[in-house]
């Protein structure tokens, strides 16, 4: 895992290499161990590198690589779980190698088979690779997209990095708010890809290369898609679904066990992490390393009774952390530092504390659980929403444009009265005809922004959600309501917002985050399941949990889903209220005069006197002012 940035010259003026050298400086969380640079004969393609080693401790591991008659030339963030099986394939092919690293196999893989050696790999990537002979840049984000790789073409330079903080440091690089992507965040918590908080910022989307020509032509195409082939019919016995999974899961923990460094696993104490300890066990001939988080005097929030439980069956060498909300009020300025953009989940906060803990500990590599929920199902409001969709929306949309309108009328002014905002927003779709599942981590509705926007962007968060299930469409025929929820949430929420708020938590502490419920044959394989054995009957995740029997005990897998989740509703009301209510007023981001002061204070008003919970509502906001401060008033510096 490390840190990786460049510059490509388009405009006749050679890379600056101080230049070059500041944007490698300030990753150097993400690669604490080495670094280095690479700027070709002709001065015009420049390439940095911070190196957290993982794989080929030595300096033969050290980036940017070349090939043998240094034509090519690559810096990579990442693990490629398989690339020794690539490497056996190309030693028979002649290729001599100098060292153990996975970088070198891409090299050469690229060398043999071109552009299309993506398909040969698998693991979690960012690459770029500049071919001096071709005079050609080309740049991989991995197919789920654990990876980040954000660029800008501005002023006759292209500069691309692993963070956004190293982009901006370039001189010619204009640092603009797109308010557009503001708009889409209080939406969404972040901004939908291609787009960034940052005018012509852009990040490039999962699944997806760019190849850049000498002449500063730009093609930017999907080599991968989720679903994978469709299926004829759903694969839906239960027997046989279960061992397959159990199996795909057993091969995705080994594959993720790849590494010359102390490696370990977040637990929680839930299905997700329980099983990668469980798994993991099976494999190795030492404790596991578990490490968990909990926040003082708030029990209700807290796992550790199940974590304690899955740590003294499996005998792991376990650690924990007890944060509390003085803790998070510290950590704020890096937070804002460490997001680049702003991503509005509190989760963030336990996240960075808990691989800091792996780190103090000498753990460098975790795994985690992220994406078994999204593919399997395992939220109550996917049952909720896919059962309102199914019932409710149908009879709605179907119903004559007076019994519409009259239902609106009805239903608005008690859902207002009550402050009801997303209800009346679900309504509203329904009556539009618009959707009705934006993704499991929707903020601030249309109906929401009329109250709290003096700007009016009209109804641009729907089109990003259409145009979603307008592709679904393009490569499915299968109408299914569950199944389209799980492909809108591995394009937007899942990779913009729960994979990225790992890496940049994870790589603030220098620790990389393995995701083996993301493996992609895993995925393709999930998409092909009938959606009944995801959710059967009252019981979400269905299908996993019957996988598990075996390896964890019931009270484990059948417990009441808790979530991974951060006590911001207590916190807004006690130690963090003072300084919310601070910046919620006087940030600097109200000179734009994008808000309403007045809604934003009764939001805060009616959650702080405990009327309403509106917890999320105030992060989301929070989150925003003090990143715009920092990143355009440089109030935290």
């Amino acid at each position: 895992m490390c840190g990786i940035c460049g510059i490509i010259s388009f405009d006749n003026k050679p890379v600056d290499e101080t230049v070059l050298k500041k944007m490698t400086d300030i990753i150097s969380h993400r690669g604490p161990d080495d670094e280095g640079m690479y700027i070709n004969p002709e001065r015009n393609v420049g390439f940095g590198f911070r190196r957290l080693s993982i794989v080929d401790l030595t300096p033969a591991g050290h980036q940017p690589m070349s090939n043998h008659d240094e034509t090519i030339w690559i810096v990579f963030n990442g693990e490629i779980y398989n690339h020794l099986e690539v490497r056996k394939e190309l030693e028979k092919l002649g290729y001599k190698y100098k060292s153990r690293s996975d970088t070198e196999t891409l090299i050469y893989a690229y060398e043999q088979y071109g552009i299309d050696f993506v398909h040969k790999i698998h693991g979690m990537f960012s690459i770029t690779i500049w071919d001096e002979k071709k005079k050609l840049f080309i740049a991989y984000r991995d197919r789920i997209g654990k990876k980040p790789f954000y660029y800008t073409f501005q002023n006759g330079k292209f500069v691309f990095a692993s963070e956004i903080k190293s982009i901006l440091l370039h001189p010619q690089v204009v640092k603009d708010l797109d308010e557009e992507s503001l708009n889409q965040y209080l939406t969404f918590l972040i901004p939908p890809v291609p787009s960034t908080m940052f005018k012509k910022v852009k990040k490039l989307p999962p699944a997806h290369r760019m190849i850049i020509n000498e002449s500063g032509d730009v093609t930017i195409e999907q080599y991968w898609e989720v679903i994978g082939n469709d299926p004829i019919e759903f694969e839906s016995d239960e027997k046989t679904v279960s061992k397959n999974l159990i199996d795909m899961l057993r091969f995705s923990i080994k594959d993720r066990m790849m590494s010359d460094v102390p490696f370990g696993v977040f637990l929680s104490g839930g299905i997700d992490s329980s099983t990668n300890v469980a798994l993991m066990a099976e494999l190795m001939d030492r404790p596991v390393d578990t490490f968990s988080i909990g926040f003082k005097d708030l029990e209700k929030y807290n796992e550790m009774y199940y974590a304690r439980k899955v740590a003294k069956l499996f005998k792991t060498n376990h650690k924990e952390i007890i944060i509390d909300s003085r803790d998070a009020l510290e950590f704020f300025p890096k937070l804002v530092y460490h997001q680049d953009e702003p991503l509005a989940d509190p989760v963030c906060i336990p996240l960075y504390f808990v691989s800091k803990l792996a780190r103090d500990n000498g753990t460098i590599v975790v795994q985690v659980g992220e994406g078994s929920d999204e593919q399997f199902a395992g939220y109550e409001w996917m049952k909720r929403d896919r059962d309102y969709a199914n019932r409710e929306y149908k009879w709605i949309q179907n119903s004559p444009s007076f019994v519409k309108s009259g239902l609106f009328r009805i239903f608005s002014n008690y859902w207002l009265k009550k402050k009801q905002l997303l209800a009346l927003d679900y309504l509203r779709r329904a009556v539009e005809g618009e959707e009705l599942f934006w993704g499991g981590a929707v903020n601030f509705t249309n109906t929401h922004k009329k109250f709290l926007m003096n700007k009016n962007f009209g109804n641009d968060s729907y089109i990003i959600i259409r145009n979603i299930y307008q592709d679904y469409k393009k490569i499915s025929n299968i109408d299914d309501v569950l199944r389209k929820m799980i492909f809108l949430e591995f394009k937007n929420r899942l990779p913009e917002l729960l994979l990225m708020r790992v890496d940049k938590m994870a790589m603030a502490t220098s620790v990389e985050a393995r995701v083996p419920f993301l493996d992609y044959r895993l995925v393709e394989y999930s998409f092909k399941l009938s959606p009944k054995l995801k959710i059967k009957g009252n019981q979400t995740k269905y299908i996993l949990k019957k996988s598990v029997e075996n390896i964890l005990p019931k009270e484990i897998i059948y417990r009441k889903k808790q979530g991974f989740a951060t006590p911001m509703n207590e916190w807004l009301r006690s130690d963090l209220a003072d300084f919310t209510k601070d910046i919620l007023i006087n940030s600097k981001i109200h000179r734009l005069n994008i808000f309403n002061k007045d809604y934003i204070l009764d939001l805060f008003n009616n959650h702080y006197s405990k009327k309403y919970d509106f917890g999320q509502n105030i992060w989301n906001l929070l989150n925003l002012f003090m990143w715009y401060d920092y990143w355009f008033e440089d109030k935290y510096i």
